[in-house]
């Protein structure tokens, strides 16, 4: 059964609304943050694009929670599962590219 904006905010869910606005902000922050990649005037706003896309991307896991009776908790868990994740990638490849001058640094 599904509940009405009224009972999910008793519950401590979001409202359709709510749900709806994330949903929206997430595809807007997409689709500006391509615009700026694509824009002829400026290497600065397509710096900002490019950063915008890796972060639009990763917000974009948050797209399947963003329903009306979801607990903002559980968006908060997915955002910190994704940021961890994010890390995780980072220091691995920071780790790999580290190792790698190592190596160049043991051919001399």
């Amino acid at each position: 059964m599904t509940e009405t904006g009224a009972q999910a905010t008793v519950k401590g869910g979001m409202t359709q609304g709510q749900a709806r606005f994330i949903e929206y902000a997430i595809i807007t922050l997409a689709v500006v943050a391509v615009l700026m990649i694509f824009q002829p005037f400026s290497l600065t706003l397509f710096s900002i694009g490019c950063i915008g896309v890796v972060v639009a991307g990763l917000a974009f896991n948050l797209i399947p929670f963003c329903r009306p009776g979801v607990p903002m908790r559980t968006l908060l868990r997915v955002i910190v599962i994704v940021l961890v994740i994010l890390g995780i990638a980072a220091l691995l490849g920071i780790g790999t590219a580290n190792l790698y001058v190592w190596y160049l640094g043991t051919l001399r």
